[in-house]
């Protein structure tokens, strides 16, 4: 069975195919620039290695989808040899708010609650949205799967997801924490479980999402009983360009003091805060990691904050769960950073918790780095969303297998 995974952004359609057979890759790509000048397809066909860059106007996501269909088709490069070999397309949603608690098959009515959502994401979901209506109508007999990344968090208690705000807030306006990167926490939390050799409903772990985003979740015996993204993206750790927890009254103050209306301060706090902000080089860790080896002050300091906020959360979240037996480390800085697996764990030995630093160098692939005395364990497990979508896409046109 082939299925097709999208993930629709505001200017770009990520793709890959499936055979679930194996969980095999067949291809994979991306379509950037969807409405800017420079559009353009790149693709590759993971079996021949092919790979091929298709530039070409895109004005919107229904071009840039039938732009898909046809690579996928392609003599040369396609995986396909017809478009109607799909028999399903997994959707990743940004946002599911309450309605979704789970994975879903989308119909008229769950595209309209989608849609709905979109008060709550508006950088998001209207796109996840657009690419669904998409493929209802270049295929309208192939069924469509939502992968929601707030759904795994639903699990989590009252105490961990309602504001000290008024409480109309809530049930008016749906103001609480929902968390993100929901399909990779539980998709690396499996597999450290797997590889300790228990299941994941005995264990307590803390899986660290640290890339451009970042995020931190507290699984509990499989579930999710709090995360440090809250109502947006935005709350939690120190990000990319994103500012993280910082003090609320900072909004106004800035009103008054700088002028700035509310459009400007989101803009601030989303796109030049984080790394960026905080170094004055860049939001990627590879470049403020560096600079910060070559003596700039401001990169070290955005490093030391960066993993001085991964601590502190992997101390609450101990606390909160009443112990801790695994750490996981994922995305692109949790996979790849030593400096920032060590810096982040540093002083934690009280809890139990010890990484060998020689295991520690290794990068983007799976790996158990704690030291052999260390009575927490600590992993690096290479995330898989795409991966998470295509499974729960099977699992909900098929059946349980």
């Amino acid at each position: 069975m082939k299925i097709l995974v999208l993930n629709c952004g505001s200017s770009s359609i990520k793709y890959q195919v499936f055979a679930m057979e194996d969980e095999s890759v067949l291809a994979k790509g991306v379509v950037e620039r969807i409405g800017i000048d420079g559009s353009f397809l790149e693709h590759k066909a993971i079996i021949s290695g092919k790979e091929t860059k298709v530039e070409q106007d895109v004005p919107h996501h229904n071009k840039g989808v039938s732009l898909v269909f046809d690579i996928l088709q392609d003599p040369e490069f396609g995986v396909l040899e017809s478009i109607e070999d799909l028999k399903a397309v997994g959707h990743r949603v940004a946002h599911g708010g309450e309605a979704f608690p789970r994975s879903t098959p989308v119909g008229e009515q769950e595209l309209e609650k989608i849609k709905d959502l979109s008060r709550l994401a508006p950088l998001h979901n209207p796109h996840n949205a657009a690419g669904i209506q998409v493929v209802r109508e270049l295929l309208p007999r192939v069924p469509q799967v939502a992968v929601f990344d707030t759904s795994f968090h639903q699990s989590m208690p009252e105490k961990a997801y309602i504001y000290p705000l008024p409480y109309e807030f809530y049930e008016e306006m749906g103001v609480r924490r929902y968390g993100f990167h929901g399909t990779s926490h539980k998709y690396v939390a499996q597999l450290a479980a797997r590889e300790m050799g228990q299941s994941l409903d005995d264990l307590k772990i803390i899986t660290a999402h640290l890339g451009n985003g970042a995020s931190i979740t507290a699984i509990d015996r499989g579930q999710s009983i709090d995360t440090s993204m809250g109502f947006t993206p935005l709350e939690g750790l120190v990000m990319g360009t994103r500012c993280g927890d910082i003090d609320p009254a900072i909004v106004p103050f800035l009103q008054k003091n700088k002028g700035w209306d509310a459009e400007k301060i989101e803009n601030v706090l989303n796109k030049e805060s984080g790394l960026l902000g905080i170094s004055g080089i860049s939001n990627d860790s590879r470049d403020i990691e560096e600079a910060a080896e070559s003596g700039h002050d401001r990169a070290q300091v955005a490093v030391d904050i960066f993993c001085y906020r991964v601590k502190k959360y992997i101390g609450s979240y101990a606390a909160a769960m009443g112990g801790i037996d695994a750490i996981v480390f994922t995305a692109g800085i949790g996979e790849n950073s030593d400096i920032v697996r060590s810096q982040s764990l540093q002083g934690l030995e009280f809890l139990g918790i010890e990484i060998d630093q020689e295991k520690n160098k290794v990068r983007r692939k799976m790996a158990e780095i704690s030291s052999a005395g260390s009575r927490v364990k600590v992993f690096i497990v290479p995330t898989n969303e795409e991966l998470v979508i295509a499974r729960d896409t099977h699992e909900l046109v098929n059946g349980p297998s």
